[in-house]
């Protein structure tokens, strides 16, 4: 992915390595909305990569929008909307993506930022991550039914409100993130989940991901009949097979992805 200019890209054990490198605070313009879209679309449509980190390089994973370009530019009729677009669908085509996708925090994540980690599978988290809602001191709104997919009522609000960032012991305490670890060992512990869910059935985890988005808003008869029908078209792959056969012979399975 070397067209790509505001994030980095790198590949080991059919694992994609996402780092957002958008100096100083991986602020969220035009480019870097393009950026995201297009290249968790290709992750989503490549047979070598299984699973997705996301991360931020720097002391911040994402400070949200680029207030500096939406007070100075000037925008000609149409565009706001279009920047509007632009930024759902990126944190869409995390949300989306048909592999896994693990959000290493490695700082604060604000605003936009907070809607893309809250786009991800999976939240890890190093000891100066935090989660915040900045919009009502910088003349803005958004981010809040993000948030709602990780907070309580209240805790939504006074984020919403006050502008409060939660910090990662409190997103641990609350179950937001799975760990709070040291800096250094942020990506380590990522990559380290992410390859054991590169270990699984492509197939498998493509139908779980797909299954989990689609039943989050469905009540639980018309979502667990959602689940039987992945099931029943899992049972006819080879993988499930071969995970059958794996665990009545005690042995690890091979997987091909058909």
């Amino acid at each position: 992915m070397d067209d790509l200019t505001l994030l980095r890209v790198a590949l080991e054990d059919g694992v994609a390595l996402v780092t957002m490198d958008a100096p100083p605070v991986n602020a969220q313009g035009q480019r870097f909305h393009e950026e995201v879209h297009l290249a968790f679309d290709r992750i989503a449509e490549r047979d070598d990569i299984r699973c997705a980190v996301l991360t931020g390089a720097g002391k911040v994973f994402s400070a949200g929008a680029d207030i500096r370009d939406r007070a100075t530019k000037p925008r000609e009729p149409g565009e706001g909307l279009a920047h509007l677009r632009r930024a759902r669908e990126a944190f869409h085509a995390v949300f989306e993506c048909r592999k896994p996708v693990i959000g290493a925090i490695n700082g604060p994540a604000l605003g936009a930022g907070l809607a893309l980690a809250a786009s991800c599978d999976i939240l890890f988290a190093g000891e100066n991550a935090s989660l915040g809602l900045p919009e009502i001191d910088v003349g803005l709104m958004g981010g809040g039914r993000h948030a709602m997919r990780l907070f309580g009522h209240s805790t939504v609000r006074r984020m919403m409100f006050t502008g409060y960032r939660v910090p990662a012991a409190e997103l641990h305490r609350l179950g937001i993130v799975e760990a709070v670890v040291p800096a250094d060992q942020l990506v380590p512990t990522a990559m380290a989940m992410a390859r054991d869910i590169a270990s699984k059935s492509p197939i498998a985890m493509k139908l779980a991901k797909h299954g989990l988005n689609t039943i989050e808003e469905m009540s639980l008869r018309d979502g667990y009949r959602f689940e039987q029908e992945m099931t029943a078209q899992l049972s006819a792959t080879e993988d499930s097979r071969e995970a059958m056969r794996a665990f009545m012979e005690k042995r690890k399975p091979v997987f091909r992805g058909r």
